[in-house]
């Protein structure tokens, strides 16, 4: 399976079967105006059999930038069939108060080339509930947040990471060069011994290297 980062939370995912695009956005440059900088850039060319937004932030759901007239799963918990088989999109809360505050996230889970994937999107409580846990349950390849604020934190994000023991973990979410909020990854990384850190923002989990999991893969900022 290829996988591509764009920034923040959005990813691509491709196998020989099919294409599915996570909580991609378009041009946020509009976000400078209200102190906030975010300088990835707008995606473009993304073409997808299967869009799978996980909460109605504009930084996830910016579903226009997608072509290929995909099969569109949006914010809603449920077990659902798409092009590619079962999606389960599991209910969670953006923050630590019942959603109150940043409101609800899904947290989406489904097997692509063989292997189980599961993409909590902005997920802010302080820990899984067991009932949610077992909703997600066994996962190859994880996507975390980490950047702590509205989301978890280091510590959060690698308790999720020890409940999973998914096989592979890539962390998202978080600060880096080009936005200037969250906190960055090293406190998260730093938390596990086995990490990859790749020279592009796109990689193949064929080519990771061997190790033990739960192995961290950091794609390279794009």
């Amino acid at each position: 399976m290829q996988v591509e980062w764009y920034g923040q939370s959005a990813f691509r995912l491709t196998a020989p079967s099919a294409t599915v695009a996570i909580d991609p956005f378009g041009d946020l440059s509009a976000m400078t105006g209200r102190g906030m900088q975010f300088d990835y850039p707008a995606i473009a060319g993304l073409q997808a059999d299967l869009l799978l937004v996980t909460h109605e932030h504009p930084d996830h759901n910016g579903v226009e930038v997608v072509g290929g007239d995909p099969v569109t799963l949006r914010s809603t918990a449920g077990t659902y069939e798409s092009p590619i088989g079962k999606v389960v999109a599991v209910a969670s809360e953006h923050d630590g108060a019942a959603g109150t505050e940043r409101g609800p996230n899904t947290i989406v889970c489904f097997e692509l080339d063989g292997m189980r994937v599961c993409h909590l999107g902005d997920f802010g409580q302080s820990a899984l509930r067991d009932e949610q846990a077992q909703a997600v349950g066994g996962v190859d390849l994880l996507f975390v947040p980490v950047g702590g604020g509205p989301t978890a934190g280091a510590e959060e994000a690698a308790a999720i990471v020890g409940r999973l023991q998914p096989r592979w973990v890539v962390p998202m979410h978080y600060r880096t060069p080009r936005i200037s909020f969250l906190e960055t990854e090293e406190a998260f990384v730093a938390l596990f011994e086995h990490v990859a850190r790749t020279p592009e923002a796109t990689f193949d989990t064929t080519s990771l290297p061997a190790a033990q999991a739960p192995m961290v893969v950091v794609p390279a900022v794009p």
